[in-house]
């Protein structure tokens, strides 16, 4: 339901109408994982908040090392 509200290109509109196939949560099932490493439940939690919650798991998953002085990820400290 969320998806197809944000949907900016109409491709739900599209597969409720047939235009097309396999589309996921309609026409083709939505496997849920069953252990994932992060949830960003963008429909209850601001944006703001989503992307620091996505930063601080890359940073303890030692994806990236840290954030910058202004409280980004910094691109330099991506890992290799």
């Amino acid at each position: 339901d969320v998806c197809e509200k944000r949907d900016p290109k109409g491709l739900y509109r599209k597969a409720r109408k047939g235009e097309i196939t396999n589309m996921t949560g309609l026409t083709a099932p939505y496997e849920e994982p069953e252990n994932p490493e992060l949830i960003v439940d963008t429909n209850l939690m601001p944006l703001n908040d989503c992307v620091d919650h996505l930063i601080d798991f890359l940073v303890v998953s030692k994806i990236i090392f840290s954030r910058s002085s202004n409280g980004k990820a910094n691109k330099t400290t991506l890992s290799p």
